[in-house]
């Protein structure tokens, strides 16, 4: 079904609040920019940065002003000074948690692509790709693909924040990444533009950040992660390292992605996003541990062990990602907000293979 090109493609509409400071936040942007209190936030001590709904709802709210926006809001609130202020208070709190998370891992002689292939060879987080393609039901499927999708409707978009901050090697090997992700410039081919056939096929609602009320903490942590390396030149070292972790350890979750939904009897539409991602990841793997960190950390040996850093935080976030979806499946309970339901568009039309219809909807 068509939608308009507003919905598909932003500003998203702005979510619902989750706490005292997001939902100061959602009240201001409500209005022309002005100034907030100059304490608001300065008592921010979460047990927990990464499962606290109202902290990472509020840095998710202010980074979208420097992606696309929220609908009805003043687009001059992006570089509102107290907004700001507010941010990098609960950027410190994040930051540091995550420091805390994976402590400062060290670059071995052999240099910083060995790192990388290090921690990717010791991440022995729960296989949450096994589990999708050989056993999850349809409604957990469709789970998956909404907690996803907050990420894959801008997909490369916090990457791409790199590229005016490097020159040379690393430059190029990001362009060239890039590329592929942005689908060589063609509309149909782009990475997001998959994504958004697979949410069809699926039943779910393909609208620009549509999901982001029933996205729990964790999941919003995956993305605030991402924008907080991307829009601090200091952590350009960080990003790179995010985005090689990333497609050194892409290629077979996503070969079982689309294998779970061929198993739950879904056609080609349905999978093309994850079946581009197999080949084009074995590749980008490649390019990006050693063209494009290795060309970065040649011209600048100094943020090598930021690359690492990088690419342990990314890692470590997605295994307690992985970890809530499947405890929370365990416990036979939804890995999504228990305060709201995916969003689904005004018709739904789940389209599998004729030969296999998949379950009904629970």
């Amino acid at each position: 079904m068509s939608e308009p090109a507003d919905r598909r493609y932003g500003p998203a509409t702005l979510p619902t609040a989750r706490g005292p400071l997001s939902a100061a936040v959602v009240a201001a942007l409500r209005h022309p920019p002005h100034d907030l209190p100059v304490d608001l936030g300065v008592d921010l001590y979460p047990t927990d940065p990464f499962t606290d709904e109202d902290l990472q709802l509020t840095l998710f709210l202010c980074y979208e002003l420097h992606y696309r926006g929220w609908r009805g809001v003043d687009e001059s609130w992006e570089w509102q000074p107290t907004l700001l202020a507010l941010r990098a208070r609960c950027e410190r709190v994040f930051e540091a948690a995550l420091r805390r998370l994976v402590g400062a891992p060290s670059v071995p002689a052999a240099g910083v692509a060995a790192g990388l292939a290090d921690l990717v060879a010791a991440d022995d987080g729960p296989s949450l790709a096994a589990t999708l393609q050989r056993r999850a039901d349809l409604t957990q499927f469709r789970e998956f693909v909404t907690h996803r999708s907050v990420y894959h409707l801008r997909e490369a978009d916090p990457h791409s924040w790199a590229l005016p901050r490097l020159g040379g090697p690393a430059k190029a090997a990001l362009v060239e990444i890039q590329t592929d992700e942005y689908g060589n410039g063609r509309l149909d081919r782009m990475h997001a533009e998959l994504f958004r056939g697979t949410l069809d096929r699926l039943g779910l609602d393909t609208a620009y950040g549509a999901h982001v009320d029933v996205a729990p903490a964790v999941t919003l942590a995956t993305n605030n992660l991402m924008s907080l390396f991307g829009l601090h030149r200091r952590l350009r070292g960080a990003l790179l390292g995010h985005l090689a972790a990333f497609e050194m350890t892409s290629s077979l979750p996503n070969r079982r992605y689309g294998n779970g939904l061929r198993r739950l009897g879904f056609d080609e539409v349905a999978t093309r996003f994850y079946d581009e991602h197999v080949e084009a990841d074995a590749v980008h793997e490649q390019i990006a541990a050693h063209d494009m960190c290795g060309g970065l950390v040649r011209v600048e040996p100094a943020l090598a062990p930021d690359v690492l850093f990088g690419a342990a935080a990314g890692l470590a976030v997605d295994r307690l990602f992985a970890v809530h979806l499947l405890n929370s499946w365990a416990a036979g309970r939804s890995s999504l907000r228990a305060t709201a339901t995916p969003a689904v568009p005004p018709t739904v039309s789940i389209v599998a293979s004729p030969e296999v219809a998949p379950p009904a909807l629970v």
